[in-house]
């Protein structure tokens, strides 16, 4: 298991994707304010509290909370979590430079999200539940849509917030907007448009599936049209200002590189509204930065931040004996998470050659000795992934038959006769008592020499023309040390194979930049994994926007990706939909674009003795800044023993 690259910056990524058509009372409403629209009869028109693609919301109308969340949760005082690297601001959005990686949770959305993170509700993939929204109106085609407006709804000045408010922020994604965002929806959306302070209609273009495009406009913050105006500032710029939203919470003290706190918006509109009761139960959070992982643990270990989710096996397995655990002052948990995991290991710059060739990309991983790794650095916590999207029901397994058959066989010949007829792509496995797997290392230089790519006699790995591959790592210094191994002990293998290798350590800024670029060949990050199909999947694996998507890494451009996503965006059932995922899952194993690592199938997480959260967890949440909270008495005598500053 390893821990979070680097904050992947980049646009609001449509969790759900396909949602279900809700079974809501039709209701027309009349045209006013500065425009006007048609709509279709009664009997086509859906108007609800919410929305959902293929069925009925799980929530009705007058639902009065999740059930997930402790309504009575008490509110008051500060958890204080940490993170690696440096900030240099606050504009999440911006292309160029390292804004704090929370920053985005001063805005809010016409639907309820979870700001720290994930998707409200935390309990389904597939609702979304009005916020400064309160209701939302559409066709059954989908044509448009039009969101009927709170009308108690400020921003954090005091301020109200309007449907102009939110047609200004739209637009400025477009105009100034990370580029893979601001292309997708410019093809997808044909225009928004004021109908009154509080209605808004968003249009949608002909001949597209539109399965997700009302949780994606519905899905993005709305940002102060008048103070962008009156301070100057750009949605693509960097900026030590926080933009102007309505969120919860707010920025509050900072010191650049060190610390940010945010607290309670004292003008925020919405505590008790049903989708956010018992939630946002902090005054502050806190979060401390760190230069590197052994100063982030060790301030853990003095009680200098009080919450932490463990990513490294080593420091899982010997780090966590000290006073504050021995004294019962830190709680030490596993909680099981019923998700799939994010699919972290050594990703291939696809854009580059030699990376560009599949079967270069099958040798290399070949590279990889993951029973290695699981025994001498991850201390056997691990578990191989197979999948990119792991103990779902939606994972490929052997030869495609029935109906997944079927859906590949009618996108045509841009699926590979063999994805058809072979077993799907599983890892390598290796021998556990070397890091270089002299029998991978066999196979991985016949397909390589039958690429162009041949060991000379100087033990160089060159091509016709006598020159080396040579392949560029990016590699964060802030990494941690069984991380920063694994690294190592790959490219050392590589380097065994005759590849010149160059990874040299660059700091957080410098990473970021670089990340965002994609000036790498290999990079040991993450890729998100999924559970719905949207326009989000074109983002994650899509040609269109390969060059410039940072949840790309591969920077994958494969035509049977392509057909696949387009396809399933068509999908009319949950049955259609998984069919599709399934396929996915299949295709983009047969790319090779990553060499797998172990997952941990738990949360690690480490934490003082003054939390507490519901009973039952969502499915689909950890939620400790959500909807967690403290036992200020606990609090209290932690502070009297000494436990705590």
């Amino acid at each position: 298991m390893t821990e979070k690259t680097f904050r992947i910056q980049g646009p609001m990524f449509d969790r759900r994707g396909a949602l279900r058509l809700m079974g809501a009372s039709a209701l027309a409403i009349g045209a006013g304010g500065t425009g006007t629209y048609v709509y279709a009869s009664e009997d086509d028109l859906i108007r609800s509290h919410g929305y959902s693609f293929f069925g009925d919301l799980t929530y009705p109308a007058d639902y009065k909370h999740f059930d997930y969340v402790n309504p009575n949760a008490p509110k008051g005082g500060e958890i204080t979590v940490s993170a690696r690297g440096t900030f240099d601001g606050f504009n999440r959005w911006a292309w160029r430079g390292n804004a704090e990686g929370s920053s985005a949770v001063v805005g809010e959305a016409l639907f309820a999200e979870m700001p720290w993170g994930g998707g409200a509700p935390a309990d389904s993939l597939t609702d979304a539940y009005c916020l400064i929204a309160k209701e939302v109106e559409y066709p059954k085609s989908k044509r448009w849509c039009v969101f009927h407006m709170r009308d108690d709804v400020v921003f954090r000045d005091g301020s109200p917030l309007r449907a102009q408010d939110a047609a200004f922020t739209h637009n400025l994604f477009l105009e100034q907007g990370i580029r893979s965002y601001a292309r997708s929806v410019s093809e997808r959306i044909e225009g928004v448009e004021v109908i009154d302070d509080h209605t808004l209609k968003y249009t949608f273009v002909d001949g597209i599936s539109r399965r997700s495009l009302i949780s994606q406009v519905g899905g993005t913050p709305i940002l102060s049209e008048a103070w962008y105006k009156e301070t100057g500032e750009r949605l693509d710029e960097p900026s030590t200002l926080s933009p102007m939203g309505s969120g919860p919470y707010q920025v509050g003290d900072y010191e650049f590189n060190r610390y940010v706190v945010y607290e309670r918006n004292p003008n925020y509109w919405g505590w008790d509204h049903p989708a956010n009761v018992g939630r946002f139960n902090f005054d502050r959070i806190r979060i401390e930065y760190f230069a590197d992982a052994t100063a982030e643990f060790e301030a853990f270990k003095a009680g200098i931040y009080t919450f932490r989710s463990e990513g490294s096996t080593k420091r899982w397995a010997t780090g966590y004996d000290f006073p504050a655990i021995n004294k019962g002052d830190v709680v030490r948990e596993e909680i099981a998470d019923g998700t799939a995991p994010n699919n972290s290991g050594m990703i291939f710059n696809t854009l580059r050659a030699p990376l560009d060739n599949r079967n270069i990309r099958h040798a290399l991983s070949l590279a990889f000795n993951f029973e290695w790794t699981k025994e001498s650095l991850q201390f056997d916590l691990t578990t191989q992934r197979n999948s990119f999207v792991e103990n779902q029901e939606w994972m490929a397994e052997g030869v495609p038959e029935g109906k997944e058959l079927e859906f590949l066989k009618s996108l045509g010949d841009v699926v590979p006769a063999e994805v058809l007829t072979s077993e799907v792509v599983m890892p390598h496995t290796s021998r556990a008592s070397n890091p270089i797997d002299r029998r991978n290392k066999r196979t991985a230089l016949k397909m390589l020499e039958a690429e162009g790519w041949a060991v000379n006699d100087e033990g160089k790995m060159v091509n016709a023309e006598g020159v080396q591959m040579s392949l560029d790592f990016l590699v964060l210094s802030s990494w941690d040390d069984t991380r920063q191994a694994m690294i190592e002990t790959y490219a050392n293998t590589l380097r065994d194979w005759g590849i010149a290798i160059n990874d040299d350590k660059v700091d957080s800024a410098q990473g970021q930049q670089r990340f965002l670029d994609k000036d790498y060949d290999l990079i040991n990050t993450r890729i998100l994994t999924f559970a719905t199909v949207g326009t989000g999947l074109k983002q994650l694996f899509g040609a269109e926007t390969a060059e410039v998507s940072s949840y790309n890494p591969a920077a994958l451009r494969s035509p049977m990706v392509d057909a696949i996503i387009d396809a399933a965006l068509e999908a009319q059932s949950r049955e259609e939909e998984l069919t599709a995922l399934t396929a996915l899952d299949r295709a983009l194993r047969y790319e090779r674009i990553i060499a797998h690592a172990g997952y941990v199938p738990a949360y690690w997480v480490a934490y003082y003795d003054m939390y507490e959260r519901p009973d039952d967890l969502p499915a689909y949440a950890l939620g400790v800044r959500d909807f967690w909270w403290i036992n200020e008495e606990k609090q209290e005598a932690l502070k009297a023993s000494g436990a705590l500053r």
